[in-house]
């Protein structure tokens, strides 16, 4: 991957310098106008008062939403200019634009100290195109001596203006969040303590099959749960009565089942389940104690024998990346596969094991049942994350400058 290799803000004179920040600052808003959840703003903040010490003038760059190159008042960023302001105690200037000719002035007047916040660069629709002219009116607000810095890891799998078109005008570098991010995705792709083990949940496998595909070449073991697990089950000639399962990807699981053997990895699919007539929280819900489900249930969590199964897997890894959770774990009756995974994952932490959790849901989870703190590394970038995982080179990070 060779991630590791790229210069970050430490490794560059920023002292004075006026520098073009993209963060990911795509958080949500409620019906208030309020940031509901905060994470990925207090996330970028070492980046923001490294550089404010340096004495740096920022201009910040995020989206929001999917406008689709249209202003949409209900994405703007003002609301998350607010809470910027009250996490930093510092004032933040909110532009009315991003390159219009009164943005320019504000940002070619902004002093050593100050931070202007542009507004949602995707009501822009040049963005998503990775435009080169949107690119360099972007970079005249920094002038060309000014610098670049990406720390939007939930956006750099995207070559879009903003974190792939700028960074060819700028000296281009990471910001720390990203430079994390970075660090433990190298470490767990490229020199993992082992055992490894990876976790893959969620509903879909055709969202995975790159995943567990590369991986495959990387773990000691793969615990799969969640309604991707039926799929696989399906695939084993099992039934699974009426669970979700992706009935054209049968074939393409049995190749997976088939190339896990030759390679002689472990490969857990559940052996019990808990079951309902129904995906809901009034549902009828039962134990099922063997692995065929019967016709009329659905598939909802991973069932007791089965986690005991995964439970000496998970405590005796060294290594392990989890995505996605075992069951409709929003729904408490169908939760506790998910959380003692979290648990069982948080107690390896504990153990001395280096545990990466990534994807919206499992990060959900870990935060939902506590365990959050106990967990090595939370990647705050789905998208991004499940690409590294898929062994795919992400543009924003390729962009920027090698050490």
């Amino acid at each position: 991957m060779g991630y590791e290799m790229k210069k970050s803000i430490k490794d560059i004179d920023l002292k004075k310098k006026k520098v073009l920040l993209r963060v990911d600052y795509n958080v949500p808003i409620n019906d208030n106008g309020e940031v509901e959840d905060d994470t990925r703003i207090k996330e970028s903040l070492p980046t923001v008062k490294y550089l404010l010490e340096q004495g740096c003038s920022l201009i910040m760059m995020s989206h929001l939403g999917r406008p689709k190159g249209k202003i949409e008042p209900k994405y703007s960023l003002k609301p998350v200019s607010k809470k910027l302001e009250q996490l930093l105690g510092k004032k933040v200037i909110m532009a009315e634009g991003i390159v219009d000719e009164k943005t320019k002035t504000v940002a070619y007047e902004l002093k050593s100290g100050e931070i202007l916040l542009l507004e949602n660069i995707r009501f822009d629709s040049r963005e998503e195109k990775n435009d080169e002219n949107f690119a360099k009116e972007l970079v005249s607000l920094v002038g060309k001596d000014g610098v670049f810095v990406q720390d939007a890891f939930g956006s750099v799998h995207r070559a879009h203006t903003s974190t792939y078109a700028v960074a060819k005008f700028l000296p281009s570098v990471a910001g720390f969040l990203l430079e994390k991010e970075i660090k433990y995705f190298d470490k767990i792709l490229n020199s993992p303590e082992r055992p490894f083990v990876a976790i893959l949940g969620g509903a879909k496998v055709s969202d995975k099959i790159e995943v567990i595909d590369n991986l495959m070449n990387k773990v000691d073991a793969i615990i799969i749960g969640g309604a991707m697990a039926y799929t696989f089950l399906l695939a084993r000639g099992i039934s699974v009565g009426n669970s979700l399962v992706e009935k054209d990807k049968v074939d393409l699981a049995k190749d997976l089942l088939k190339k896990a053997q030759e390679k002689g990895i472990n490969l857990f699919l559940p052996i019990d389940h808990i079951l309902a007539n129904k995906i809901d929280k009034d549902a009828q819900t039962k134990e099922c104690t063997v692995v065929d489900i019967p016709e009329g249930f659905i598939g909802v969590d991973i069932g007791q024998h089965s986690i005991d199964r995964i439970s000496g897997i998970i405590k005796g890894a060294k290594t392990i990346v989890w995505n996605g959770p075992m069951g409709v774990f929003e729904i408490e009756k169908f939760q506790n596969g998910t959380k003692q995974v979290a648990i069982l994952v948080a107690q390896a932490t504990e153990n001395g094991a280096i545990s990466v959790v990534g994807g919206g849901d499992s990060v959900s989870a870990v935060k939902k049942f506590s365990v959050a703190d106990k967990i090595s590394h939370i990647s705050t970038g789905g998208g991004a994350s499940l690409e590294l995982l898929e062994g795919k080179v992400l543009p924003g990070i390729d962009v920027l400058q090698n050490k």
